[in-house]
């Protein structure tokens, strides 16, 4: 019963295998070809905290992973040299081509033709922002990035809740679907650009019962939406393979996921489901639960988006050991 009604996908493994991560990882970084720079502030916060982390170790032979370093900017020629040094200077890669090697990129990797940058691709896992670049992510081996949240001054869904409209949805001003307007023209929902402050904002999440996000889109504020209590609601055709976290909770715990074909119809529909039986409840308040995981600190905190990224690598540590062969 636990295991059907927990946030968690199994409770009774994630929690001592969590511990023994903390007590047993351990990560070598190759030292980058040059300072590094990034284009996402998710994708260096990420590097910094894995930097001054206790993960990291500077003994190779102890490590059960190793991390890639290189520049959001770099080359894919740059790239390949990058990983053919590694394999002339170190014997990690040969052992597995690579299979116990992680990069983050929040472009990914598309499918190059240079045999270093194959193996980095096939076989390593590459951290992703999220969404992750469509064809350029490899589900059950990569890893997406928890988004950065913008609002920091509320710590926790508001009490009394009030739901004013049924829906909220942000306009990121790029690409306005046929379902967003479909939307803008109900009065059950609220779409508007982003609100003017973050206040404003915390009031929207607060006072909504579902927050909507176009898959594809800027999706970015659903680790916000799960802490003020707004259910997500992911607008997408197609399965959703990159989900930050996917390895570790039960995403239909939390959000609720809808195709958009059917309209507005369909959305109302959907989420009339959802709110029988007091499932809203449920989903709101084990989203809050979740929304602990979605939380980036400048010094890691307990089960926060640092530490949840590490155990999901750390459930990657028993690489595939690929047979060595000669390349033509």
């Amino acid at each position: 019963m636990m295991e059907s009604t927990s946030l968690y996908l199994s409770p009774t493994i994630f929690f001592p295998n969590y511990q023994n991560m903390l007590n047993s990882f351990k990560i070598y970084m190759y030292t980058p070809p040059n300072p590094l720079s990034f284009s996402s502030p998710t994708e260096s916060l990420f590097f910094s905290s894995l930097r001054t982390s206790p993960f990291v170790t500077q003994n190779p032979e102890e490590a059960h992973l190793f991390f890639v370093p290189f520049s959001s900017n770099l080359s894919t020629r740059s790239i390949a040299r990058f990983v053919r040094d590694l394999k002339l200077d170190f014997p990690y890669w040969n052992r597995t081509l690579g299979a116990d090697h992680f990069y983050a990129s929040c472009a990914g990797l598309g499918y190059e033709s240079d045999r270093s940058l194959v193996e980095l691709k096939k076989n390593s896992v590459q951290i992703s922002c999220f969404p992750a670049p469509e064809g350029k992510f490899v589900p059950h081996k990569d890893i997406t990035l928890p988004p950065l949240e913008r609002v920091t001054h509320a710590s926790h869904a508001p009490g009394n809740r009030t739901a004013r409209y049924l829906g909220f949805a942000r306009y990121n001003g790029v690409k306005e679907s046929n379902l967003l307007n479909e939307l803008r023209n109900d009065s059950d929902f609220l779409i508007e650009s982003q609100p003017s402050d973050g206040m404003t904002l915390v009031g929207r999440l607060g006072s909504s019962g579902f927050c909507l996000f176009e898959y594809g889109a800027d999706i970015s504020g659903i680790g916000e939406a799960l802490r003020f209590g707004c259910v997500p609601v992911v607008i997408t055709d197609r399965p959703m393979q990159d989900l930050p976290l996917i390895d570790v909770i039960r995403w239909q715990k939390i959000a609720v996921f809808v195709g958009s074909s059917g309209g507005v119809k369909e959305v109302k529909r959907a989420l009339d489901r959802t709110c029988k039986d007091d499932e809203c409840e449920g989903l709101r308040r084990l989203g809050v639960a979740a929304s602990q995981h979605f939380v980036w600190n400048e010094m890691p905190q307990p089960y926060d988006s640092f530490h949840m990224l590490m155990y999901q690598l750390w459930l990657r540590r028993h690489s595939i050991r690929y047979a060595r062969r000669e390349f033509v």
